[in-house]
């Protein structure tokens, strides 16, 4: 299965789907047990890349908080991203 960086949200629904579909109707044993644990690496992909997702829109909307705080500076778009990133990842590792 291709890394699931390179692949869409709707693509690796569809190759869930997909194996859903084979696995209902698969009597050999073996056979089935592959497309289970396909589909296991499927849905951990997709979770993966939810997970990314909302991760950078969290850094997005902190991001644009400290900026307006800042009074709308431009020209400094990164600073103000990195700052955010720093600081979920900071309380992430606190929360831990």
């Amino acid at each position: 299965m291709p890394s699931d960086e390179r692949v869409s949200r709707r693509e690796l629904e569809r190759q869930l789907e997909r194996a859903r579909r084979l696995a209902a109707v698969t009597t050999d044993r073996t056979t089935y047990e592959r497309i289970r644990d396909f589909a296991d690496d499927v849905r951990e992909a997709l979770q993966r890349l939810v997970s990314r997702r909302r991760d950078q829109d969290e850094i997005r909307a902190r991001a644009r908080q400290l900026w307006e705080e800042a009074g709308c500076p431009s020209g400094r778009d990164l600073e103000f991203w990195l700052q955010a990133e720093r600081e979920l990842t900071d309380a992430e590792a606190i929360d831990r």
